[in-house]
């Protein structure tokens, strides 16, 4: 006897159909699951036994053969332990489900027949509907969900008793949950709390910081301890531009996937902002293991990745990230397949001049206690190419008592937003149809079309060049700086203005004095 039910499985962050096929033969009760399963599903075998028995039903004593096809594909994750009991129970007769073919089926047991949910229910679901697959059942706790994934009908599912009484109960009992998520707001409420107007001072970083969230460009603060550059950079999500609905579904589905998604009844509205510790491993930052998951510049997608004290992480960590700065996404090998995950984010990073902290800020309470040699041996764990991938680098100086008490209102984060979401509309509308959205993404042709100087800027840069001894992505990268200080102000034409502007965001091209 022959049974064929339909699942899914997680590769990488995107959803993989997988048919789970179920063959009763006679012979020695004995059963066995094929097509490269991990441990986890070869250990189904024996909660998939014990659900069968502890809900009424008979388990066949026949030689079971469940097959995972495609065969070729690496399986992981309990999601196939509903889809094989309801295989086994269909095949042996003692089951039988409406519209079985046209239903996803994803679900862990447990040994009393309880389902429990499984991660990544947003990526499998999106892949089944695409696939022209319009009903799921799914555990109850996936239900909110799965509702997110629209145009399908679903059905939740508590206990595989339950599905004694037909998938059409099921199915009648989740259309109201359907319906209400389809009419809810996903919106989550924002940061409170984090707002430019605490920090004192630093116009020039806030207006760097503004720019840098205005054409979702990379930034480097620089500047001694206690100048507030952690702070800075943790209000910046506070002025991104709101994710389209495009972008939510993309995070979503990544935090679906790594098992990070605590709210699953919306999706993620809010930019993502992440801050590894300096003792991240590479695996760690751009994902890994034998079975590779998303790491830590993956779930930064479409927000902030910060590091903060840039040069005490290992070199070897910081020089793993030039490949997704430069590509938005991370490609991971493996024997039996080739895993992307997507990393388009803004690296914003943070560093002190010296060892010390004090190098070009030395008072009498802190002078500078550090030689030369120490202070190039510093700032040489950057790596000259990374720093080249880093639109805005910008010194924070101490500042002195006098902006601290002074009553003069600071700038804020809705007044800084607003000016962001302006320059960020007038994006949206250049790049129509481009496949692109922010200045940061422009590239070759697009680059030389939008960013045209003026005669004026054109000579400015041409020095500035020769000078500072640029490189041509810095020269590419300084165009993009200029056409967002641009927009900003609301200016179709590129001048020397906005060109001096930029190049002053490039303070460690200049050679250090030391």
């Amino acid at each position: 006897m022959y049974g064929k039910v339909m699942s899914a499985c997680l590769h990488g962050v995107d959803g993989k159909l997988v048919e789970v096929e179920v063959d009763l033969s006679n012979g020695l009760p004995h059963m066995s699951i094929v097509g490269l399963p991990d441990s986890a599903i070869k250990e189904s075998m024996e909660r998939v036994r014990a659900a069968i028995k502890n809900c009424g039903f008979q388990f066949p004593l026949q030689r079971i053969t469940v097959n995972l096809a495609p065969a070729d594909i690496r399986k992981e994750g309990a999601a196939f332990d509903l889809a094989i009991a309801v295989g086994i129970l269909q095949t042996s007769g003692q089951l039988q489900l409406e519209r079985s073919e046209g239903t996803i089926i994803l679900g862990e047991l447990a040994l009393d027949g309880s389902v429990r949910p499984v991660p990544g229910v947003l990526s499998m679901l999106a892949t089944a509907r695409e696939n022209g697959i319009l009903r799921a059942i799914v555990p109850s706790p996936n239900a909110r969900e799965a509702s997110l994934v629209t145009g399908m009908e679903l059905g939740s599912i508590d206990h595989i008793a339950d599905l004694k009484a037909g998938t059409d109960s099921l199915f009648r009992c989740s259309r109201s949950l359907s319906a209400s998520a389809a009419g809810s707001d996903t919106m989550y409420a924002p940061r409170q709390g984090d707002n430019f107007s605490d920090v004192y001072g630093q116009l020039h970083a806030k207006r760097a910081l503004m720019i840098c969230a205005a054409g979702m460009h990379n930034i480097l603060l620089l500047g001694p301890p206690g100048t507030g550059k952690t702070m800075l950079a943790k209000r910046l999500p506070s002025i991104l531009p709101d994710m389209s609905e495009q972008e939510a579904l993309d995070v979503t589905k990544i935090y679906s996937a790594s098992g990070k998604f605590a709210d699953r009844s919306s999706l993620i509205q809010e930019r993502p902002f992440r801050m590894p510790h300096h003792t991240i491993s590479a695996a760690g930052l751009v994902g890994g293991g034998t079975i590779p998951k998303p790491g830590e510049i993956s779930l930064a997608h479409r927000g902030v990745l910060f590091l903060d004290e840039l040069p005490e992480f290992s070199r070897a960590v910081l020089e793993v990230l030039r490949q997704p700065l430069e590509d938005r996404h991370v490609t991971i090998g493996r024997a039996r397949a080739v895993y992307r995950f997507p990393a388009h984010f803004i690296l914003a990073s943070s560093m002190n001049p010296c060892p010390c902290g004090y190098y070009g800020s030395e008072s009498a309470s802190h002078p500078c206690t550090c030689s030369p040699l120490k202070i190039e041996h510093y700032r040489a764990k950057i790596s000259g190419p990374l720093l080249d991938r880093i639109d805005l680098q910008i010194e924070v100086p101490r500042i002195d008592y006098g902006q601290i008490i002074e009553s003069l209102p600071q700038l804020s984060s809705e007044a800084m937003k607003e000016q962001v979401d302006k320059a960020r509309q007038i994006q949206l509308d250049r790049y129509r149809d481009t496949g692109i959205m922010f200045n940061g993404e422009l590239y070759g042709k697009l680059l030389r079309t939008h960013c045209n100087l003026m005669p004026e800027a054109e000579a400015m840069l041409r020095k500035s060049f020769e000078v500072l001894g640029l490189s041509v992505r810095a020269y590419d990268r300084i165009l993009k700086i200029a056409r967002t200080i641009a927009d900003l102000e609301g200016s179709q034409q590129l001048n020397a203005s906005h060109l001096a502007e930029a190049l002053q965001y490039r303070c460690l091209d200049k050679k250090t004095p030391v």
